[in-house]
């Protein structure tokens, strides 16, 4: 099995196990707070945390360039918990004009994950934006899973959020 192939199915294991509530290590159980959570795990499986949104990236730049970039430590916020990076002052102002509008959904936690019942750090490259709102999922195979059935998953999604942020 090529190398690359061999990663892709250890990683698929990987995330059936943390599904099926196995892999404790990438199931985040955020501490009670007076607002929900925002993803800041680092994209590392033992990489830790860091209070810094979607590994740094730029979340505006998803919808204005349609595509992840860093963000650059001279733009930066506080919202909802997490520091928050631009890649410019444009898309910080944006951002801080209107933040629910280019927050990712689920709180930056992994849409499929969310929806299987968990709360999983995501892969900045691995995002979709439908109906105007910022998806993120843990790799490139749970995307395409994702992706065969977003409204769907999201329905369930949905439904499973505010449970999982209570535990």
């Amino acid at each position: 099995m090529p190398t690359t192939h061999l990663k892709s199915a250890l990683r698929r294991t990987f995330f059936n196990l943390l599904v099926a509530g196995v892999g404790g290590l990438l199931v985040v159980r955020p501490a009670q707070a007076a607002e929900p959570p925002i993803n800041t795990l680092r994209n590392s499986l033992f990489g830790g945390r860091t209070d810094t949104a979607i590994n740094g990236f730029d979340t505006v730049a998803y919808f204005t360039v349609g595509k992840p970039v860093r963000g650059q430590d001279g733009f930066v916020t506080e919202w909802m918990g997490a520091k928050w990076k631009f890649s410019s002052q444009a898309n910080l102002d944006l951002f801080k004009a209107s933040p629910e509008k280019y927050a990712p959904q689920y709180g930056g936690y992994c849409a499929y994950g969310v929806a299987q019942g968990n709360l999983v750090k995501v892969d900045p490259d691995q995002f979709t934006i439908r109906e105007g709102k910022l998806y993120l999922n843990f790799d490139a195979d749970i995307q395409a899973r994702w992706l065969k059935d977003p409204a769907g998953f999201n329905k369930l999604a949905d439904s499973k959020f505010q449970t999982l942020l209570k535990k």
